[in-house]
């Protein structure tokens, strides 16, 4: 479920843009990686497909780092990150190349090796700080306590796998760390670009509050619906919503 970000849901029924899991995650015209994918979850995604569909392809997102990332973590000291369901790698790329110490995961190998190989083209001092892990969210849980800042790009999930899995990402976020989540919105259905069918993929930044443990424990730094100018699949241009969650734990 890690990279696939359990965006899964997303890109694999659609075809994701870059993401890093996700629909469109990280990856494609509008990659965004999504949430790229969905890993074993109910929809009966696993690993295998995911490695069959990374295998399919030279490469399935755009390589760029998903902008709501570098938006929201540009000014952040670099510290330790988790990069949850990271798939081809460009965000983790991305945040070494900030100064971040990288821990980046997937359920797919085959991501995982493709992900190592471009970090290995960047200099020796940004591949030296991602730590590649292959790990399935609905099996692992991250430290708790342990990461500066957390990442999910993208990464739809049904609401009975998000609660859990955001909650124990929640949990990782060190005090005075950051958490990240980044998600399609639900409008992006009525727009010609691909996104999973299933309703119960999506959330509000509102839900993601009120699912944050100890909530009290959290200042909000973001919470909206952000437009963001992205592709059809035949490259004509169209506007979507990304939701997004920031939050800092207090210290």
């Amino acid at each position: 479920m890690a990279e696939h970000k359990q965006r899964s849901a997303e890109n694999q029924q659609n075809g994701a843009a870059d993401h890093q899991h996700g629909p469109d995650h990280q990856h494609g015209p509008d990659r965004q990686h999504g949430p790229d994918h969905d890993h074993a979850n109910a929809d009966g995604f696993s690993r295998e497909f995911y490695d069959q569909r990374y295998g399919s392809q030279s490469t399935l997102w755009s390589g760029h780092p998903n902008p709501q990332l570098v938006v929201e973590t540009g000014s952040l000291s670099p510290g330790s990150a988790l990069d949850v369901g990271c798939g081809e790698g460009a965000d983790a790329i991305w945040l070494a190349g900030q100064g971040w110490q990288v821990t980046a995961v997937d359920f797919s190998a085959v991501a995982l090796q493709r992900a190592a190989q471009r970090a290995g083209e960047s200099a020796p001092e940004i591949s030296g700080r991602i730590e590649w892990l292959q790990r399935d969210l609905s099996d692992w849980t991250p430290a708790q306590h342990s990461f500066d800042l957390v990442s999910a790009q993208f990464f739809q999930l049904p609401q009975s796998q998000r609660l859990p899995v955001y909650a124990a990402l929640a949990r990782a976020v060190a005090p005075g760390g950051t958490l990240l989540i980044v998600g399609h919105d639900l409008s992006d259905q009525e727009q010609s670009v691909r996104r999973p069918p299933d309703k119960h993929l999506y959330f509000t930044a509102e839900d993601l509050v009120q699912g944050l443990p100890d909530p009290d424990g959290w200042e909000i730094m973001t919470s909206t619906s952000r437009p963001r100018e992205a592709q059809t699949a035949d490259a004509q241009p169209a506007l979507v919503h990304d939701v997004v969650l920031r939050a800092r734990k207090k210290a």
